[in-house]
């Protein structure tokens, strides 16, 4: 079984994820430029039970282009975010691709947002 890790910028907040992601996916949306400070966010989505956290954490609540709700879990010392939940997937966590620092991590197969993608951009999905 595959085991793949994730940290902050600082270490101090780490995540093991056991087995492949159910869902890897590049979203365009407003929320998630905000976020990342880029022009779009990168994420890996496992289910809940394949997931160890560790470290301490910090939670920022915000709501998705949709309405929906994100719980963010962020680092209180260097601030990058670790992993998030989703209210529409309970089971899952979200691990933003970037927190891998891998950069042989699979390919996203799903692109979201795509009216809100810079128009310079372009995703191979």
């Amino acid at each position: 079984m595959t085991t793949r890790h994730a940290a902050c910028s600082c270490g101090q907040l780490r995540l093991t994820a056991e087995g492949e992601p159910v869902r890897i996916s590049v979203c365009h949306c407003l929320a998630c430029q905000r976020r990342t400070g880029s022009v779009f966010g990168a994420q890996a989505r496992f289910p809940v039970d394949r997931v160890t956290i560790e470290g301490e954490s910090s939670e920022y609540v915000r709501l998705s282009d949709e309405g929906e709700e994100r719980v963010y879990g962020f680092c209180p010392r260097c601030g990058a975010t670790v992993f998030y939940r989703l209210a529409s997937a309970a089971d899952l966590i979200a691990v933003p691709l970037g927190a891998f620092a891998d950069p042989t991590f699979p390919r996203p197969g799903v692109e979201i947002w795509e009216e809100r993608r810079h128009p310079w951009v372009h995703v191979d999905v």
